[in-house]
């Protein structure tokens, strides 16, 4: 009786809501303190009206939680993103008219990631090899921290305006040489408990959010300097009032700037669809009723809201990593969670601004340099090495191109150093698209040979072969006949095994004795041995 228990799963739609009322609620109101200001901090580094990260939120959480294929996972702006939003609006011309015309561009790409739901394009994360995504995701962390630095230390925007990323790394002496003593005194200690706060995580103040943590030391803190009068504009957040800031604010216009607007329409909706899809996979493997997410209609509602969020000015949305992992370790059991964090955050703007206004620029800077920390930590670096010097290459590869061109060609770069490598490991060429899977049904049991090659670039038809398998059965997958298996695909297999056996199958993966790995990993890519 105890194990049936566990298992009720929580009733979805009105019934959920009653049901489990005090659960979402309790989870959604931790998950706003975390994403109020995290929202604010995106949207500001963004180029965007800060309010408007706030605006992105509400409607992530108070309409999308409605029509969402995840049950888990919180919507809001991501910080994944701040390279590409930013970089729209400057090179749209910057200031008013680069916003307005940079959301006429995130508006297509609302309606192309809808388009990818209607098409079942939800596979689309397998088919990018994940070293690039993980370089894509460490350069934009470093690109961050590079962008903050000079906003922690309360620099003049008008001393790195304009500038690009490697002009401002080249510039960080200066930034030092021209700081706030004061607003930095408050940016480093915002800092110190945003990387330390994980520390107390066994201890009762622990528990509290730590950017809350970070508002209630950094607002009393610029109150005793009285910043409103002793600091420049510059130093204090400046968001105004919601219902004048909210109306149609979208420009077409932009499309004049064809090579431009198709760029960028393509940068939103291609990074937010990778990073939505990935934060999915990642909440359902830590549900713990084990519910498995519709990642097409996720799709098709992320498109909606960033649709109605552009139209309105707000930045493009996605599922988010941190704040979902939040709602979940914080007892959320359905999309109600996801609402009453929107919700929260619309009765705090509406009624609570001026407090709001009171958060120092240095602390919300603390934020995000942490955010871009932990995309770029070492161990991301000495975990890619682990699993064979050629994923690292691959990663090196893509955060180079990234910070020195764009986001674009840095994952496009990645993406052709990985297609050579497996060329010179023996990848036949008609097999990059294609590998031949056969799936056999015998003794009660299900076997699946793939022959050739088994690559990030062909996965996702091998992918719809296992799909198609009934749950339940025993699974064999014989890999003895490709020249190569790499390293993406030993991942995704991994998954496919472990979503497999928890609905009660069984897998084996048969056929690698013959194949050499690059590395110690378990996951490295796997290459024959020729006789």
């Amino acid at each position: 009786m105890k194990s049936e228990t566990k298992l009720q799963l929580p009733k979805d739609g009105w019934k959920g809501l009653v049901e489990n009322f005090g659960a979402d609620a309790s989870a959604g109101f931790v998950v706003f303190l975390l994403a109020m200001p995290l929202s604010l901090g995106i949207a500001k580094a963004s180029d965007f009206p800060p309010i408007m990260g706030l605006v992105t939120a509400i409607i992530g959480g108070i309409l999308v939680s409605l029509i969402s294929g995840s049950l888990l996972t919180i919507k809001g702006p991501a910080a994944g993103l701040i390279v590409v939003v930013a970089g729209s609006v400057a090179e749209f011309g910057g200031g008013d008219t680069g916003w307005k015309l940079a959301l006429g561009a995130m508006v297509v790409a609302g309606l192309v990631q809808i388009l990818f739901g209607v098409f079942k394009l939800g596979k689309l994360a397998d088919i990018f090899p994940l070293s690039a995504i993980h370089g894509m995701l460490a350069a934009i962390g470093i690109i961050i921290i590079v962008k903050q630095i000079p906003v922690l230390l309360d620099v003049n925007p008008e001393l790195y305006k304009g500038m690009s990323i490697v002009g401002m790394i080249k510039s960080i002496p200066t930034f030092f040489a021209n700081f706030d003593p004061r607003a930095t005194m408050i940016g480093v200690y915002s800092l110190a408990i945003m990387l330390g706060w994980p520390y107390l995580k066994d201890f009762k103040l622990g528990k509290i959010p730590a950017p809350l943590m970070v508002l209630i030391v950094a607002i009393p803190s610029e109150l005793a300097m009285d910043f409103a009068h002793t600091e420049p504009p510059y130093a204090l957040l400046h968001i105004g009032n919601l219902v004048e800031n909210v109306k149609y604010n979208a420009d077409f216009s932009g499309i004049a700037q064809t090579g431009t607007f198709i760029k960028y329409v393509i940068m939103f909706a291609l990074v937010g669809t990778l990073e939505s899809l990935l934060t999915v996979k990642a909440i359902d493997l830590s549900d713990p009723f084990k519910r498995k997410s519709n990642n097409d209609k996720d799709l098709i509602a992320i498109g909606v809201g960033n649709t109605v969020s552009a139209f309105l000015g707000g930045l493009p949305m996605i599922s988010e990593v941190a704040r979902s992992s939040a709602n979940v370790t914080n007892g959320a059991k359905t999309r109600w969670a996801n609402f009453f964090h929107g919700f929260f955050i619309l009765v705090f703007v509406l009624v609570a601004t001026p407090v709001i206004e009171l958060i120092p620029n240095a602390a919300l800077a603390a934020m995000l340099i942490t955010v871009g920390i932990k995309l770029a930590h070492p161990k991301e670096f000495v975990n890619t090495f682990k699993i064979g010097k050629e994923q690292l290459a691959i990663f090196l590869v893509t955060i180079a191109f990234t910070i020195f061109e764009d986001l674009l060609i840095g994952i496009g770069a990645g993406i052709v150093l990985k297609m050579f490598l497996h060329l010179i490991n023996g990848t036949p060429i008609n097999s990059f698209f294609k590998a031949p899977t056969v799936v056999s049904f015998n003794n009660n049991e299900y076997l699946v040979e793939i022959d050739k090659a088994a690559i990030f670039s062909n996965f996702m038809g091998i992918k719809r072969k296992l799909e198609e398998i009934p749950a339940g059965f025993n699974v064999t997958i014989d890999l003895k006949n490709t020249k190569l298996v790499d390293h993406s695909v030993m991942e995704n297999l991994h998954h496919f095994q472990h979503e497999y056996e928890e609905n009660g199958g069984q897998v084996r993966i048969i056929g690698l004795e013959n194949h050499k790995p690059v590395s110690d990993h378990k996951l490295a890519s796997r290459k024959l041995i020729q006789s």
